[in-house]
């Protein structure tokens, strides 16, 4: 059985982005104890969104580096309009956008004769919650790219649905109404996997 991730509370996220923001604000200025603070506490949030939105966790690290690397670079142009965390969700996108592209046109050379099986082999299986994160990546796949990123924004990120419809540009009517359809379907998808699981080999 998942258990899903729970956000902060709205209360401790807003406070965290005002930190955060300040944080930015304040390396921007040429702070670098105010940018190590600023790294650290928007670090686990870019981590998560850009597993899950590039579906690959092997390259979440270096896609998450890539996205600190481009946010520290151009804090001179960060004004606080948004907080600090949303500004950088939209670097971590363009980031994982970057790296599909590039991932499209990289020939892919592998010397195991069955490659898939020897990259699964490599996985850390045994660490706690590893099944359910594979298998929430997988459910996740099976949704459209709108539902999955308003899931992925509001309840693994935790972005408040005012804050993750700013991001995504469209209502707040629009970001509830996809985090409904995505969690019926993903609720819909985890009993089909669990009533499979449950049948006689």
């Amino acid at each position: 059985m998942m258990t899903p991730a729970l956000p902060a509370s709205r209360a401790d996220r807003t406070s965290a982005d005002v930190s955060a923001t300040a944080w930015a604000l304040a390396a921007r200025g040429g702070d670098p104890e105010a940018a190590d603070h600023f790294v650290r506490a928007l670090h686990g949030d870019v981590l998560r969104y850009v597993a899950h939105l590039s579906g690959d966790p092997q390259s979440a690290h270096d896609l998450t580096q890539d996205t600190f690397a481009r946010a520290l670079g151009s804090l001179h142009r960060f004004e606080g309009r948004s907080s600090a965390r949303t500004w950088l969700l939209s670097i971590a996108r363009r980031a994982v956008a970057d790296s599909l592209r590039r991932a499209a046109v990289r020939p892919r050379i592998a010397d195991a004769v069955d490659w898939r099986t020897a990259g699964e082999r490599t996985q850390p299986c045994g660490l706690p919650g590893f099944d359910d994160g594979v298998a929430l990546l997988d459910l996740l796949e099976r949704l459209s790219d709108e539902r999955r990123e308003a899931f992925l924004l509001t309840q693994v990120v935790g972005l408040p649905y005012e804050e993750a419809a700013g991001f995504l540009g469209c209502p707040v009517g629009t970001v509830r109404s996809r985090v409904s359809r995505a969690r019926v379907a993903l609720e819909a998808l985890l009993q089909g996997a669990e009533a499979a699981a449950a049948l006689p080999a």
